[in-house]
């Protein structure tokens, strides 16, 4: 699995604009993706330090369309915390 495959895109709400100062990045990733697998990939292609990962799983959102009931897409979202000595994501800095 290439690197560029397991970071599907950033999350861009108010609570991860929050974190951005922090150097408290959100990513939906992957749903097979390992820790250690989005740990390599955030270093890889940001260039940076990370010091630990947490990792959610959502069930997609139960939608209807008339009479008959479906499902959103689950997805995996991991929230990324660097290291103090690291270097801001520089994506996200001209967000901030």
């Amino acid at each position: 699995m290439n690197n560029y495959d397991i970071i599907i895109k950033p999350v861009l709400s108010e609570k991860s604009y929050a974190g951005i100062g922090l150097k408290d990045y959100t990513f939906i990733v992957q749903k097979k993706a390992t820790k250690t697998e989005i740990k390599a990939a955030v270093e890889q292609i940001f260039g940076v330090k990370v010091a630990r990962i947490n990792v959610t799983n959502y069930d997609g959102k139960v939608k209807r369309m008339g009479r008959t009931e479906g499902r959103r897409a689950s997805f995996k979202k991991a929230y990324v915390k660097l290291t103090e000595d690291s270097k801001p994501i520089e994506f996200f800095e001209s967000l901030s």
